[in-house]
């Protein structure tokens, strides 16, 4: 049986769509601009539109925070893509993901509060993203080990342990207003982690002549 669509359907899924990216671009610089704590009423105002086109759109400010969270995210992992496009060793890439992430902090400080303040009956808006992270690192952890000859099975439990860390670090920073620059809290979270990783790296045997 062949299903036929409509024409004049697909546009309007096309419409839909893209007007819903429109609507979120214009949340976000609204975000930018008034705050984390901004409302619907300046939301619309800088998309040039009423708070009815966003709940026709969105349903409520909830449907408008997850779009945002889905932004967001895709954003984040997008800025990764460099860190999982070449090997890297352990610290490198430590230092790579938490100067990532912490640059969208320092970048997007309102838009990281906003995401982080989520209102009741949402999904936990950190979850969805460090799971996705998480489970990339411990891919990651899980090449270097076996190219040094070692059990990869501590890699799920160091990978999401390490991305759970940069977020705890990076909720921290924000508190304190981004007090420490962020290539120095980079250096910290290398150096914390290094030793640990250079204790699985097998000692050469030497015999004596």
């Amino acid at each position: 049986m062949t299903i036929s669509v409509d024409g004049r359907t697909t546009r309007w899924a096309r419409h839909n769509a893209t007007r819903r990216r429109e609507l979120v671009e214009a949340a976000l610089r609204a975000i930018r601009h008034h705050g984390h704590s901004v409302g619907m009423d300046d939301i619309a105002a800088e998309a040039g539109t009423s708070k009815t086109v966003y709940y026709r759109h969105f349903g409520d400010r909830n449907g408008l925070y997850e779009a945002v969270v889905e932004s967001v995210h895709a954003f984040i992992w997008g800025n990764l893509s460099d860190v999982w496009n070449q090997r890297r060793s352990p610290r490198d890439l430590v230092e790579h993901l938490a100067d990532a992430y912490l640059r969208v902090v320092e970048v997007d400080g309102e838009i990281y509060r906003f995401v982080t303040a989520r209102p009741g009956g949402t999904a936990d808006p950190v979850l969805g993203i460090t799971n996705r992270i998480g489970d990339q690192v411990s891919a990651t952890l899980a090449d270097w080990l076996r190219d040094k000859g070692l059990d990869p099975s501590p890699a799920n439990t160091w990978g999401h342990g390490l991305v759970g860390f940069i977020w705890a670090v990076a909720d921290r920073w924000i508190l304190t207003d981004l007090r420490r620059p962020r290539p120095d809290i980079v250096t910290f979270i290398g150096d914390l982690f290094t030793p640990a990783f250079d204790a699985q790296t097998p000692t050469p045997h030497h015999t004596m002549e």
